[in-house]
Parts: structure tokens; C-alpha cells; sequence
């Protein structure tokens, strides 16, 4: 799986883009046919409170799975934005194995 990081309108330190590396990678261990995930960091500027914003795209073979997660910190919406995709992976490959499932039951 290649992982794709982009920062808008700031760069992103060495540590932050080894974190999020880290934390992707592992997405490979629920769905092993990820092709491709794009990370895009955003700062949002609501009032006094710089929030930051994390987006998830991956790519899976026929389809893209998207997550965004908003927290005070990179490190705490990666992990949000990694939890909810694992959720999105796991309830994917459930919808791949129950069409497997009943195109073999229907072709039998």
C-alpha cells in the first residue's frame, strides 16, 4: 500500500508524517488489497481554537472508503480517523464475502 500525505497550507513535521505512516500501514492487517491511501492534514481556523482535521482516503479494489476525523491534535485524529476506518474496512470485506457467499450459493 502506497500512503500519500499531504499538509495544507503548512508542513507537517518528520515525527507527525512517521506517526501517521505508522498507524496507516497497520490498515493492511484488516483488508490486505489496499491499493493506495491518501492522508490529507488540514488546520481549521473556527475562533480561538485551531482544530485539526484529518482525512483518510483508501482505495480498495472497486471502491474508495473515506474518513475524517476532527481533533485538538494530529496524533488524536489520526487514531480516530484509523479506528473509524477499521470499522470501514471490517464491515467491507463482510459485504465482499456475503457477495461471494451468495453468488456461489446461487451458482451451485
Amino acid at each position: 500500500m502506497k500512503i500519500h500525505l499531504t499538509a495544507v497550507h503548512f508542513d507537517a513535521d518528520q515525527k507527525l508524517v512517521d506517526y501517521i505512516d505508522k498507524k496507516t500501514s497497520k490498515l493492511s492487517q484488516f483488508f490486505d488489497r489496499i491499493t493506495d491511501a491518501q492522508v490529507s492534514l488540514k488546520l481549521e481556523n473556527s475562533g480561538q481554537v485551531r482544530d485539526k482535521i484529518v482525512e483518510l482516503k483508501l482505495m480498495v479494489p472497486g471502491d474508495i472508503l473515506v474518513a475524517k476525523e476532527t481533533s485538538k491534535t494530529f496524533e488524536a485524529a489520526t487514531d480516530a480517523v484509523v479506528d473509524n476506518m477499521k470499522r470501514q474496512l471490517s464491515k467491507h470485506k463482510e459485504r465482499l464475502q456475503n457477495k461471494a457467499h451468495s453468488a456461489k450459493t446461487s451458482s451451485t
